[in-house]
């Protein structure tokens, strides 16, 4: 008995030196050491930053031939476009891999966070139009681009304090976990398109711009309760993220992947 369903045709898997990567908030911290993985790994990576414009260029400076650094405020829709766009003419080609890793205005400060009598629908309002409206018009940005490619990868930075509050950052675990449903519901529309969608989650790094307020005693409450005995580094986490962006991750959509040396099972 014949039918007329067919299986999908076998995805394209780009190898990371034919990419085009953004990495916004890709000047600093955790970004900086995703960009110069990607970089390191024979990538072209568009260095997106705010207001480090020094800290970007000096990335460019290290491979002038494979970086371009563009300016864009993540949580301002057209900049975005702007920027996928100054992108694609700067490199000839669509961006293929999005890593959703900005973070705007945010300390890992656990004296001076919000406690849950004090939490605001200010800070709240804040940490969710950079960590899930900017993320997903950055998606929405890059999403022709890897249409017209076939293929495409979009990585999420979560993190790990929603399911182990070491310490409590209501606002920034509250986006972080609305960011983890939006991966998953996000990997399911645009699976059959050959757009791959997952999130890394870290816990607090040793040491980012952004973790660099965090008391050491918390760092060494944290090494204490993993298999390893360390905290994750941002080199360590980006590995994870060149993994997702790679050929070897093709089968690998929806996921949530913890990089915490062990702290968080599951």
């Amino acid at each position: 008995m014949s039918t007329d369903t067919q299986s999908p045709a076998t995805p394209i898997a780009l190898p990371l030196e034919e990419q085009v990567i953004l990495v916004t908030g890709g000047a600093r911290g955790l970004g900086a050491a995703i960009s110069k993985a990607f970089l390191a790994a024979g990538a072209k990576v568009v260095i997106n930053y705010n207001s480090s414009e020094q800290a970007a260029n000096d990335l460019v400076a290290l491979y002038p031939n494979d970086a371009v650094a563009i300016q864009a405020d993540v949580r301002n829709e057209s900049a975005l476009k702007s920027m996928v766009a100054e992108a694609e003419d700067h490199f000839g080609q669509p961006v293929t891999t999005l890593v959703n890793n900005a973070l705007v205005d945010f300390s890992f400060n656990s004296d001076a966070r919000s406690t849950a009598e004090a939490i605001s629908a200010a800070e709240l309002s804040a940490q969710f139009a950079g960590s899930v409206l900017a993320p997903v018009a950055a998606i929405q940005a890059v999403l022709p681009g890897m249409r017209q490619t076939g293929f495409g990868r979009i990585i999420n930075i979560g993190t790990n304090l929603f399911q182990h509050p070491v310490v409590p950052y209501h606002d920034y675990t509250a986006t972080k976990a609305a960011l983890l449903s939006l991966t998953r519901t996000f990997a399911d529309d645009l699976g059959p398109e050959g757009i791959n969608v997952n999130m890394v989650s870290g816990g607090l790094l040793r040491t980012t711009d952004a973790s660099a307020a965090t008391p050491e005693a918390v760092f060494d409450l944290i090494a204490s309760g993993t298999p390893l005995r360390r905290v994750t580094t941002p080199a360590e986490l980006a590995d994870t993220v060149l993994f997702f962006a790679s050929p070897l991750s093709r089968g690998v959509t929806g996921q949530n992947l913890i990089v915490d040396g062990g702290l968080v099972k599951g």
